[in-house]
């Protein structure tokens, strides 16, 4: 069995799957350092974890008394944020692949050295089981250099300032889902609180929408999506850069616009402010797949994925209805699932040994 870890800053997420990658239990622990939840399945109670060696410790229990028991895991497998420009694909856990992960923790303050938590915290729980980790961002590493420079002084872009892309697992597992009849030039949105948008090309991702963080691109429920440079130092000027930092990925985008991060209660929410948010995601989800569709040289069909792009056929019409003057594309609903996809890369890792 392999347990697949999913670390951030106040929670963890766990996922059970079988040699078959058939799920067999999920779980998380939230609010670590306080008043929190433990999950498993439908099952939920008050936990108070002090951190996220506690909180994993209680998970492997629920999982031991749920019929899991932990002799009979294989490996763990962690989603890790950030690889940076060399860590592009699956890897063991090593000393070495520790550093080179918190070498990137300046590109990924908020996620990294919360992914690099679970990895310790399995280290200490189970510390004869092989770890492997899995990156954001490495799917989108076929990128070409034009995709993913950006127009600085060599001195700045060598600090590693440059568009990197993210949610990269949910792209490789929906790329997997379409097997043989994988369109050739694919429009694929990962919409959700997070959402981006990805051109693959025969399979390999040559532009994304997101940039040197997750912030980039599309709008999202909490964050602005593309924001002028300039205008960022006007807000750092008027409220320092950690305040700034807040604002732009936890104070802004469909919350800012409608009063709420949540598409569903914006929907069903008859204001012009939250009539407002609606129409401004789809509208920018729609130019910005304007602009990955040049990136491919046209398009062959378009995939939805993502908690509202697999949910909500109102948001998934009205961004095809922006699109209309493209013709018809098959329009594609592919269900997310980071999870699976970390496990068959550890699976695959496993296999070479």
């Amino acid at each position: 069995m392999i347990l697949v870890v999913n670390a951030g800053s106040s929670s963890i997420k766990v996922a059970l799957f079988d040699a078959g990658l058939a799920r067999l239990a999920s779980g998380e622990v939230t609010e670590i350092g306080g008043a929190g939840h433990l999950k498993l399945g439908k099952d939920k109670s008050p936990l108070s974890a002090a951190n996220h060696a506690a909180a994993l410790t209680a998970l492997l229990d629920a999982l031991v008394d749920a019929g899991h028991p932990v002799t009979s895991l294989t490996a763990a497998a962690h989603r890790v944020v950030h690889g940076g420009a060399a860590l592009t694909a699956p890897a063991l856990v090593t000393p070495d692949i520790i550093a080179q992960i918190t070498a990137c923790n300046s590109l990924a303050p908020l996620h990294n050295p919360h992914n690099l938590a679970g990895i310790a915290a399995i280290a200490q729980a189970l510390p004869a089981l092989p770890q492997f980790v899995s990156f954001d961002t490495a799917f989108h590493a076929t990128n070409p250099a034009i995709a993913t420079t950006y127009a600085l002084p060599a001195d700045e872009t060598a600090k590693g300032i440059r568009r990197y892309g993210f949610h990269g697992l949910s792209y490789q597992g929906l790329v997997h889902s379409f097997g043989t009849a994988l369109p050739d030039r694919l429009l694929a949105l990962h919409l959700g609180n997070g959402a981006s948008l990805c051109a693959i090309k025969a399979g390999q991702s040559v532009a994304s929408s997101m940039g040197y963080s997750p912030l980039d691109g599309l709008v999202m429920g909490t964050r602005t999506g593309a924001i002028d440079g300039m205008a960022v130092l006007r807000l750092a000027e008027d409220h320092g850069i950690a305040a700034t930092g807040k604002i732009l990925n936890s104070e802004s985008g469909l919350r800012a616009l409608g009063g709420t991060s949540n598409m569903a209660e914006l929907l069903d929410t008859d204001t012009d402010a939250a009539r407002f948010a609606v129409d401004y995601f789809c509208y920018w989800a729609a130019r910005h797949a304007g602009s990955a569709i040049v990136a491919m040289g046209g398009v062959d069909a378009v995939a939805f994925t993502g908690g509202i792009g697999e949910n909500s056929g109102q948001i998934r019409d009205r961004i095809m209805d922006h699109l209309a003057f493209l013709g018809k594309l098959p329009v594609h609903v592919i269900a997310a699932d980071e999870e699976q996809q970390i496990a068959r890369d550890a699976l695959s890792l496993m296999a070479q040994v």
